[in-house]
C-alpha cells in the first residue's frame, strides 16, 4: 500500500486569522481588555465600557484618546500592526499596554467589528466595518475626536467557540471584575463601565487612587486601610494595605500592577504574606493594592498570551523590596488596633447573655412561636427508659385489659422525666441501646394498641467511650479553654474549635432543613458588595436565603438584611455574611453538595467565640450543644475540640504512684 504524501500548503487569510484569533480572543473579557488597553495607550482622560448579555452580543468602548489617522484605519486590522514598536530592541522597553498588533485582527476575524475614530488634526472622522475579517463597509462621518469599537455577535462564524462560554451572568462578572480592577491603576482616567443599559459605577478621574477604592469597593475596607510609598533608584511603590486585625479569608482582595498593568504574580504574593509574617492567624489574608514601577528593560511582559503575568529581571529585589516597604508599614502606630467609640459601647455589654440580641427576639412573636415549637418537639422526643417502661409493661396491659372501658385511647408511660399521656395514634420516639436489642422486641409489642415507635441507635457506655454529658465543667483558663473532668479524667475543651463545630453543624442543618427558623431583627443593616459580585448575586441569594438570611437588594452594589438565622447572634451573622461572600466564587455551582460543605466550612470560621469571656451559663450552653453534634471531637477542619488526662496521668506527674 502507497504511503500518502500530504502537501504543505498556505492557509488561506480567513482560516489563519480565526486560528490566530483563538490566541488572543476566548471569551467577551478578552475583547473588552485588549479595547480598554488601546484607549489607556491612546492618550484618553475619559473611556466608557458598555456590554450586553455579557458582551456576547455587543461590547461597546469610547475613548477621547487621540484617534487614528485615515489613512492607518484599514491597516490597523491586519495581523502585526502596531504603532507601540518598531524595532525588536523596543521589546525590552515596552512601556504601553499593548504593543503585539494582534488585538484588532483577532476581534474582528470572530466578530462584526465597526470602528469609529478622529484624530485632532482632521475636520471629520471616518467609520469602517469589518465582518469576519473582511471591510463590509468604509465612509466618512462626523464624530469627537478619539475612538468607538463596536463588537457585535462574538463567535457567530465559528459557532464550536460558542458553546465553551458560560452564562451571561459568568461572563459579566468576570468583565466588571476585571475593569473594577484596572480602574484603580489610572486614577486619572475617568471610566464609566455600563451593563445592559445600566451604569455600575463611574469614577472621578481625580487622580486619587483611594477615592477609587471607594467607589470601586466600599468604605468599610477603606476604613481599614494603610498607604504608603517606597521608592528607590530602580524601584518605586505605593501601596493601600489592610492593618493586621483586618484581614480576609481568601486572596481575592490582592491585586497588583506593575507599570499600570494588572497581572498575576507568586513573588509578589509571597511578599506581601513576609511583610505580615507572624502577624495574621493561619489562613487569613491581608488586603492589599499595590502599584509598582520598575525601569522596562527590567521587565519581560511578553511571557503570557494575555499578558497575565510578567518576569522580573531580579526577583530578590522586588520580592524583598516589597516585604520591607509592607513591614515598616505595618511597625507604624497607625498600624496599631484602634479603640472607637461604637466599640467602646459595645464593650459595655460583653457581660450581659446576648446583648442586644435579647430584644431583637422578643420583638417577633413569630420567635416566640418556633421557641415553644421546638420545646414542645423536645419534650415529644425525650429519652425514655426502657427497662423502666418494660417493668411496667405489662401492669399497663394488664389494668387496660381490665379496664370497665377498654377502648381508653390513651395509656400512661413512666419516663425517666416524669409521666407521657400517649394516644394509641401517637408516634413516640426513644433511644435505643445497643445493649437491649433483645429488650427492643418486647417492646415493639406496644404496636399491637396502634401505638407507633421509631428510634435511633445510641452506643453504650463502655471503657473506651462517654457521654459528653458526663463531663462535669468547672470554669475555663485564658478564656480559651473549659475545664472539667468527669471520674477518671480531666478535660481541656477549646471553646473555638467546639462552637465552630456547633456552628458548622447548624448551618448545614438549616441548609438541609426545609422550614427555616429565622428571627427578624429590630435594626437592619446593609453589605456593600463588588460590582462583580452583586452581578452574580442571582447564584448565592438563593443560598443565603436558605440557611435563614432575610437578604434584598438594596442599590448599585448593595443589600439589606433584615433577618437572620435563628441560632446566630447578630454579630456572627454579619462576620459570617462577610466571610462568605470572600470566599464564593464567580459561578459557584450551588447545587454542588461539596461545594455547598466547602463553603460553609470556610465561613464559619470567622463566626466563633475567639477569646471570649464565657460564664457558666454559657459553658454550659455550649457543651450541651457540643453533646448534640454528630462528631463533637473536632472542628470541621480537623482540630480536635478537646483533650483529656487521665487521673492516673496526674498522680504520675505528682509522683502519688
Amino acid at each position: 500500500m502507497d504511503k500518502k504524501i500530504n502537501k504543505i500548503i498556505k492557509l488561506p487569510k480567513i482560516v489563519a486569522d480565526k486560528i490566530a484569533a483563538g490566541e488572543v480572543v476566548d471569551r467577551p473579557l478578552s475583547i473588552v481588555k485588549e479595547l480598554v488597553e488601546n484607549a489607556i495607550d491612546a492618550g484618553s482622560d475619559s473611556i466608557i465600557i458598555e456590554f450586553k448579555n455579557g458582551g456576547k452580543s455587543y461590547i461597546r468602548v469610547t475613548d477621547n484618546g487621540h484617534g487614528i489617522d485615515k489613512e492607518d484605519v484599514e491597516i490597523a486590522f491586519t495581523r502585526h500592526a502596531t504603532s507601540k514598536i518598531k524595532l525588536a530592541d523596543d521589546l525590552d522597553h515596552i512601556t504601553s499596554l499593548g504593543f503585539r498588533g494582534e488585538a484588532l485582527a483577532s476581534i474582528a476575524a470572530v466578530s462584526k467589528v465597526e470602528l469609529i475614530t478622529k484624530t485632532a488634526n482632521e475636520k471629520s472622522g471616518i467609520s469602517i466595518k469589518i465582518e469576519g475579517g473582511e471591510i463590509a463597509e468604509k465612509i466618512h462621518t462626523g464624530c469627537p475626536e478619539g475612538t468607538t469599537i463596536i463588537v457585535r455577535d462574538l463567535f457567530y462564524n465559528t459557532p464550536a467557540r460558542l458553546k465553551f462560554m458560560k452564562t451571561d451572568s459568568t461572563e459579566s462578572t468576570l468583565i466588571i471584575d476585571f475593569v473594577s480592577k484596572l480602574s484603580l491603576a489610572y486614577p486619572k482616567i475617568k471610566i464609566r463601565l455600563i451593563n445592559n443599559g445600566n451604569i455600575l459605577f463611574s469614577t472621578p478621574g481625580k487622580n486619587n487612587i483611594y477615592t477609587n477604592i471607594l467607589t470601586i469597593y466600599n468604605k468599610e475596607i477603606g476604613n481599614h486601610l494603610l498607604h504608603f510609598k517606597e521608592e528607590n533608584d530602580n524601584i518605586s511603590l505605593e501601596g493601600y494595605i489592610s492593618v493586621p486585625s483586618y484581614s480576609k479569608s481568601n486572596r481575592k482582595s490582592q491585586i497588583f500592577f506593575v507599570n499600570g498593568r494588572y497581572i498575576n504574580s507568586k513573588i509578589i504574593e509571597n511578599a506581601v504574606m513576609d511583610g505580615y509574617a507572624e502577624k495574621l492567624f493561619e489562613k487569613r489574608y491581608p488586603i492589599a493594592f499595590l502599584f509598582i514601577k520598575v525601569m522596562p528593560e527590567k521587565l519581560d511582559v511578553n511571557i503570557h498570551p494575555n499578558k497575565k503575568e510578567v518576569r522580573f529581571d531580579d526577583e530578590k529585589l522586588i520580592k524583598d523590596f516589597i516585604t520591607a516597604a509592607i513591614r515598616n508599614s505595618l511597625n507604624t502606630k497607625e498600624a496599631i488596633p484602634e479603640v472607637k467609640v461604637e466599640n467602646i459601647f459595645k464593650l459595655k455589654n460583653t457581660n450581659k447573655k446576648d446583648a442586644g440580641i435579647i430584644d431583637i427576639k422578643i420583638s417577633d412573636n413569630k420567635n416566640i412561636q418556633e421557641n415553644t415549637q421546638k420545646e414542645a418537639i423536645s419534650i415529644k422526643e425525650e429519652q425514655v427508659d426502657i427497662k423502666k417502661i418494660l417493668s411496667n409493661k405489662r401492669e399497663i396491659e394488664r389494668k387496660m385489659k381490665d379496664s370497665p372501658d377498654n377502648d381508653n385511647n390513651s395509656v400512661s408511660i413512666k419516663s425517666t422525666k416524669g409521666n407521657v399521656e400517649l394516644s394509641k395514634s401517637d408516634t413516640f420516639t426513644y433511644e435505643k441501646n445497643i445493649e437491649e436489642k433483645q429488650a427492643e422486641k418486647e417492646f415493639l409489642a406496644l404496636e399491637s394498641d396502634n401505638i407507633n415507635i421509631s428510634y435511633t441507635e445510641k452506643p453504650i457506655k463502655n471503657p473506651f467511650n462517654f457521654e459528653m454529658s458526663d463531663i462535669r465543667t468547672n470554669g475555663a483558663i485564658f478564656n480559651t479553654y473549659i475545664t472539667g473532668v468527669d471520674d477518671n479524667n480531666f478535660f481541656l475543651i477549646d471553646q473555638h474549635a467546639a462552637h465552630e463545630r456547633i456552628f458548622y453543624e447548624q448551618l448545614m442543618s438549616q441548609y438541609e432543613r426545609e422550614e427555616k427558623f429565622q428571627q427578624d431583627i429590630l435594626i437592619p443593616f446593609v453589605v456593600n458588595v463588588t460590582f462583580a459580585a452583586k452581578n452574580d448575586s442571582y447564584n448565592w441569594l438563593g443560598f443565603l436565603r436558605n440557611i435563614g438570611y432575610d437578604i434584598n437588594e438594596f442599590g448599585a452594589k448593595a443589600f439589606i438584611i433584615k433577618g437572620i438565622p435563628m441560632f446566630m447572634e447578630l454579630d456572627e451573622a454579619k462576620d459570617f455574611l462577610d466571610d462568605f461572600l470572600d470566599n464564593i466564587d464567580q459561578g459557584t455551582d450551588f447545587k454542588d453538595q461539596k461545594k455547598i460543605d466547602k463553603i460553609i466550612m470556610n465561613s464559619c470560621k470567622k463566626a466563633i467565640k475567639a477569646h471570649d469571656y464565657l460564664d457558666q451559663k454559657e459553658i454550659d450552653r455550649l457543651m450541651k450543644d457540643l453533646a448534640k453534634c454528630k462528631n463533637p471531637y473536632s472542628c470541621p477542619h480537623g482540630r480536635p475540640t478537646f483533650i483529656k488526662i487521665s487521673k492516673y496521668e496526674i498522680e504520675k506527674m505528682f509522683k502519688r504512684v
